[in-house]
């Protein structure tokens, strides 16, 4: 807002019928608001023309702010003080020729680049709020190794679009259960979901294009960034909304599904028109999948499988036109497990929306399957070695909690930060008690430990084979799905106990640490148990090095 006021301005609209307010030293217009007002109009007329910072900070978090400013904001005091230019990084030395060396079209890297020194890591300019440790350092000009200048680019293009459309409304659409429609298909207009299937941007069947990232440029890193930018909204209902069933039910199918199946059901799917979800998890067999029990028998002339079994706890299956789904067609065991894509159409599917303690708006369903005639079509990678397809498809659901769980614990300690600037007890500031530093400074080592572990394990996936990253990765990722999501608890709680009370109300203040609390155990336990993930992680660490030529 260009237009100023002094305080004598704003003091002189103290009126009902001609109502300004001062929050932050922002200017705003209340007069046509007062019958919206949750609180009624008394509490606004008290403050009539006065700074309401202190009264509006007591009641409300920054996203109502951001729900209003562009209706509600008229302008600022003409005391307030305008923001620096971020300072600009000074050039490296190595900025001044090319950032990247050729590489040559067989692959191989070319002369030039094989006998120079190595390319040091790019600083960028800063971006956020600069709370340390409330984003990860590269966003606060620190040397990475991992990031150019289109993840950059991405990064401010997701994060506009979060603060714009996302953030003014989650706590509205986490008490409904439910995200809008649009929103979810602005996902697949903007390129976002194309981009979320742990593989290379599936250009050929989609014409939807991200703003800032050439498809043949997108990588494991771009992925990450829009699931990180998406969790700072502080709602894991939001994010499984968006691309929880998706991101776990789509690629099994674009890797493993015959050729015609995928180019008549992905454009759909990729475009947002359509949903997917993965069903795997029944009433007696989650992290246990080589017992699952849902069959499907071929029919007697051998072109479709008959369906009949339940699933439960399916992540966006109320609203989804595809299960990709592990049923059984052969003998026990894991060798008797196969994958297929059920349609909704087909019939005989059957869904209901669960209520679970968190992630509201996720849309957690039980599904029941009753002779649900399958075309053998559909049939996902080979029959009776689904497993395989199952197996391959966790660690990218792993590293998607991952990432979420990381970002969440990073709301939690900001929120904290924010707010341990503005609470005073006992005379002084939250931030101004040891104990409340100490808590801080727990919450964040643990943090940038999990971060650092992820983005190396996302680095290795982004250059290994599928195969190799199963059997060298799974453990890691494993025993790090575990560590951020203890991580994440852990955070939680101590944000909790810093806002106190304010935590414990929904709305408010304490409004993303109050969701995220209840979000927790959404992220303990699906996409494997803590206690299953870490017991893997050093079966498969031993295993995997055994036969490295492990030397005890």
């Amino acid at each position: 807002m260009s237009k100023t006021f002094s305080k004598a301005d704003v003091a002189s609209h103290n009126k009902s019928d001609n109502l300004y307010i001062i929050v932050d030293e922002d200017v705003y217009d209340l007069t046509k608001f007062q019958d919206e007002h949750p609180g009624g109009k008394k509490i606004l007329q008290r403050v009539a023309g006065k700074d309401a910072s202190k009264q509006f900070w007591k009641y409300h978090n920054d996203s109502i702010l951001k729900k209003y400013r562009k209706q509600l904001q008229i302008g600022s005091l003409d005391s307030k003080p305008k923001e620096a230019t971020p300072p600009t990084p000074p050039a490296s030395p190595q900025e001044k020729e090319d950032k990247v060396q050729p590489v040559a079209e067989s692959g191989t890297i070319s002369a030039k680049s094989a006998l120079s020194p190595p390319q040091e890591s790019e600083a960028f300019d800063t971006f956020g709020d600069l709370v340390p440790y409330a984003d990860p350092n590269w966003y606060q000009s620190y040397h990475s190794p991992y990031f150019n200048q289109t993840h950059v680019d991405l990064r401010a293009e997701v994060r506009e679009w979060v603060e714009e459309k996302l953030m003014p409304n989650v706590t509205e659409w986490d008490e409904a259960r439910k995200v809008p429609d649009e929103i979810y298909q602005e996902m697949g207009e903007r390129g976002y979901l194309a981009g979320l299937l742990g593989v290379h941007y599936p250009a050929k069947y989609t014409d939807k294009r991200v703003k800032s990232v050439p498809p043949e440029k997108w990588d494991h890193f771009h992925e990450m960034i829009v699931t990180d930018e998406l969790s700072r909204v502080g709602s894991g209902g939001l994010v499984w909304s968006l691309i929880g069933g998706y991101g776990i039910g789509g690629p099994p199918v674009l890797k493993h599904g015959k050729k015609a199946l995928l180019q008549r059901i992905m454009p759909g799917i990729l475009s947002g028109e359509k949903r997917i979800c993965l069903a795997i998890t029944e009433p007696d067999a989650g992290s246990d999948v080589a017992n699952l029990t849902c069959e499907a028998k071929l029919s007697e002339d051998g072109k479709h499988y008959i369906v009949n079994g339940e699933k439960k706890w399916i992540t966006n299956g109320v609203w989804s036109e595809y299960f990709t789904t592990a049923v059984r067609t052969g003998g026990s065991g894991m060798n008797g497990v196969s994958v297929l894509l059920i349609e909704r159409s087909m019939g005989g599917v059957s869904t209901r929306k669960m209520d679970c303690q968190g992630v509201w708006s996720s849309g957690t369903t039980y599904i029941t399957f009753e002779d649900v005639k399958v075309p053998v079509e559909n049939l996902i990678g080979k029959e009776n070695q689904g497993f395989k397809v199952i197996m391959t498809n966790f660690n990218h659901e792993r590293i998607g909690i991952i990432i979420q769980c990381v970002r969440f614990s990073r709301v939690c300690y900001e929120e904290s930060v924010k707010y341990a600037h503005k609470r005073k007890t006992f005379g002084k500031r939250l931030i101004d008690h040891p104990v409340i530093r100490l808590k801080l400074a727990h919450m964040a080592r643990q943090i940038e430990a999990s971060y650092n572990w992820m983005e190396n394990l996302i680095y290795q996936c982004q250059q290994m084979g599928e195969v190799e990253a199963m059997l060298k990765l799974g453990g890691a990722i494993a025993s790090l799905k575990a560590q951020s999501t203890t991580t994440f608890e852990f955070c939680a709680r101590e944000a909790s106990q810093i806002f106190g009370g304010l935590s414990y109300s929904r709305g408010g203040q304490g409004a993303k640490v109050e969701r995220l609390y209840r979000d927790v155990r959404a992220y303990a336990i699906p996409g494997g148990s803590e206690e299953i993930m870490l017991d893997l992680s050093i079966r498969q660490a031993l295993r995997v090095h055994k036969a490295l030529g492990m030397k005890l």
